[in-house]
């Protein structure tokens, strides 16, 4: 699949009207390169911000649907469109404290991603990280407050094994889609870890001194 169209990009904008623990700035890597979910730390290859909007294109041809996925994957939740990454990327996104984890199955946003929308997440992980309600019969999300764009930080825990650029996202337009990347984005450095000072314990001035 190509480009999101126009029509949805627009409709998307009108709507507008666990690791949260880790810090991001703009678009440039923080110093961590795992998270701990649990028993086994993943791999973190990339992370940075961006903003999002939501898709649902199930070749209905409603709400500026462009077709079936260009991974070929039915579409789902967890599917996710990005204008650059390698389809079959895995990640997660992080949006007011909420996790969400997500996959390339598309290609995506278009026009929007040179204006800095630079990833497209299903409408009802969308739906989910705003407390909305996704509309299978109109394929909006309601109840949001009109939300159709978001500030999210985002992961990258597996690259995609096709093309794309393995590094953080570019607009449609630069084709780094289409383009091998042999020279992915190097994991974030682990933040160094502390060692507690030990504290000298001090006798307090006229106190006798322990005899055996």
């Amino acid at each position: 699949m190509t480009a999101r169209s126009g029509m949805r990009s627009f409709a998307l904008l009108t709507a507008s009207g666990l690791c949260a623990a880790l810090t991001f700035s703009g678009t440039a890597a923080a110093h961590a390169d795992t998270c701990d979910t649990g028993d086994t730390p993943e791999k973190i290859l990339l992370k940075g911000s961006t903003t999002a909007s939501y898709f649902w294109d199930d070749a209905s041809g409603r709400a500026g649907d462009t077709g079936l996925p260009a991974s070929g994957k039915p579409m789902q939740k967890g599917m996710a469109a990005s204008p650059s990454w390698p389809l079959m990327t895995e990640g997660y996104v992080i949006y007011k404290g909420k996790k969400m984890p997500f996959f390339v199955g598309d290609r995506g946003p278009g026009e929007p991603s040179s204006r800095g929308i630079m990833l497209d997440l299903d409408g009802k992980t969308f739906a989910e990280l705003t407390g909305g309600r996704f509309n299978p019969n109109t394929l909006y999300v309601n109840g949001n407050g009109g939300l159709g764009h978001i500030k999210i930080d985002y992961v990258i825990t597996k690259w995609g094994p096709g093309l794309g650029k393995k590094n953080h996202p570019v607009p449609f337009s630069t084709r780094a889609w289409a383009e091998r990347d042999n020279n992915p984005a190097k994991p974030p450095k682990p933040e160094p870890t502390a060692t507690p000072t030990a504290t000298p314990t001090t006798t307090p001035a006229g106190t006798p001194a322990a005899t055996g």
